[in-house]
């Protein structure tokens, strides 16, 4: 009965998964179908914007070449018209010197006939009409202006839609993610030269299916990518996963998307827990500040509550890591100022940072069982462990757990790199900024850990999402080769 019930429940499972899966790609269907539709409006748009402005440019083309035909035409007249004049001119004084010649021809007196001849013949040496060309300046011909568009006919008649890049293929094997970074790789499916850039589009989700259209953070854009492979870097990784696609772009247009592809960006992700952290101090999200006017008031209301126990329950109403860190366990109280992280660390390797203020006098940085008590302090129980700074009239730097410290001859780091290795039993402080090992404890851990921090006069930030660093790796490995020889508190 129990096996048939276990099978019905694993079918009901794969339905629900199933039709999650079709109800999704029921959206993205009717997404596309609306995305069709809205892009052939645009594109009949752009093409009436084209021809309308191709009309323009051939209309003002041919307005300016009547221009220039009339301009010629006028000039072209404009030099007839002078010659003409000029002829008319020739012509009126030359027919004056033909009438005075006829005239002379009637004088008897040979002496005024030789003076006569003598001055016509002075006149007609002079006389425009013998100096004037009887060719015309200009030719009737317009045959220079007149145009041949067969060519450009051909090429109009040849104007077609732009050539769209093929959608790039992301190669997924060549896809790495590690140190809070993702380089993604991608080629295309045939040489294409007059691809001019690419465009990265990117996404952060907690589903490892297709992407979905709803509930979904929007796309983030890198443009202008000239190589095959990029690399974002600085990500917090605080999902499960990321989505990825890319588009080839050529001088004119983009072409379609690739298939998207999924990547999961494996960290450690968690935020302090106020309902749990000392009264004094102010918490938010991944930050906690001194307070010391933090609770006053406070303590007398709640001092029935803060007596119960002090120590957390061992039972929970869910498994989840992060509901079993939170909020059924007392208040620290006392001098425990001390603020828990809300989520467990149960297994795996896990790596977090924190920045303590510049100004900040005493904090430490580690992890606890579940059952530091109310009024315990990190690294003063054989469950917990963590490394102190104390800043107060002289700087002091240990390791601490089970109220042993160890002085840590080194300088403090503005940022301080925890990692956890469970199964292995370890704890490293690094410096965040250098990779350089501070300290390490070595452990078998028998319970989840609990991110844990004290803070005594400033402020702590803990940054969260992050991956373990590759740097930090190769030192984890190193160190493990000469494992015990590192560190003098090894206590479980």
């Amino acid at each position: 009965m129990d096996e048939e019930r276990e099978t019905l429940q694993r079918i009901v499972s794969t339905l629900v998964n199933k039709n999650d899966e079709i109800h999704n790609f029921i959206d993205m269907l009717n997404h596309t179908i609306s995305n069709v539709q809205v892009n052939s409006s645009n594109a009949i748009s752009e093409l009436d914007e084209e021809f309308d402005g191709l009309y323009s440019v051939l209309h003002e083309m041919k307005g300016s070449m009547v221009n220039t035909i009339q301009q010629e035409e006028a000039r072209k007249i404009q030099a007839l018209q002078d010659q003409l004049t000029q002829c008319s001119r020739a012509l009126e004084s030359s027919e004056e010197l033909l009438e005075l010649a006829v005239q002379s021809l009637d004088i008897k007196n040979p002496v005024e006939l030789l003076e006569a001849s003598r001055q016509i013949k002075d006149s007609v040496t002079v006389a425009s009409a013998f100096r004037l060309s009887l060719k015309p300046k200009v030719s009737d011909s317009m045959t220079h202006m007149m145009v041949d568009f067969s060519l450009e006919k051909h090429m109009l008649q040849a104007v077609n839609f732009l050539p769209v890049p093929k959608a790039p293929e992301i190669d997924v094997a060549a896809c790495l993610v590690a140190d809070n970074c993702i380089t993604i790789s991608w080629r295309m499916p045939e040489e294409d030269s007059r691809i001019d850039h690419f465009v990265l589009e990117y996404r952060k989700t907690n589903f490892d299916g297709l992407p979905r259209l709803k509930g979904e953070q929007r796309w983030e854009l890198v443009d202008y990518i000239k190589a095959t492979q990029y690399t974002l870097s600085g990500l917090k990784f605080d999902t499960k996963y990321m989505n990825l696609r890319v588009q080839a772009c050529n001088k004119a247009v983009a072409g379609e998307y690739s298939d998207p592809v999924t990547l999961e960006t494996k960290a450690f992700l968690f935020s302090l827990d106020s309902t749990s952290s000392h009264l004094n101090l102010k918490v938010e999200d991944t930050y906690v500040e001194w307070d010391p006017t933090g609770g006053k008031g406070q303590e007398k209301i709640k001092g029935k509550e803060n007596k119960t126990s002090n120590t957390a329950s061992p039972k929970r109403s869910t498994n989840s890591p992060r509901a079993l860190a939170r909020g059924s366990r007392d208040r620290f109280a006392g001098e425990s100022y001390t603020v828990l992280g809300d989520t467990a660390v149960e297994s795996g390797q896990h790596y977090w940072e924190v920045r303590a203020q510049k100004d900040c006098k005493s904090y430490s940085v580690g992890v606890t069982y579940r059952n530091l008590g109310k009024f315990d302090q990190l690294g003063k129980t054989n469950s917990s462990w963590c490394i102190h700074i104390n800043n107060w009239l002289q700087t002091t730097f240990s390791a601490k757990h089970n109220n042993k410290a160890k002085t840590l001859d080194i300088p403090v780091p503005d940022r301080i790199g925890v990692y956890c290795d469970f199964e292995g039993g370890q704890l490293s402080f690094y410096n965040a900024s250098s990779k350089a090992l501070l300290h390490t404890f070595r452990a078998k851990f028998t319970q989840p850990l609990l991110p844990g921090f004290m803070i005594w006069c400033g402020g702590l930030t803990v940054s969260t999402g992050l991956q373990v660093p590759s740097a930090v790796k190769t030192l984890q490995k190193t160190e493990n080769g000469l494992a015990g020889s590192t560190s003098s508190l090894n206590n479980a």
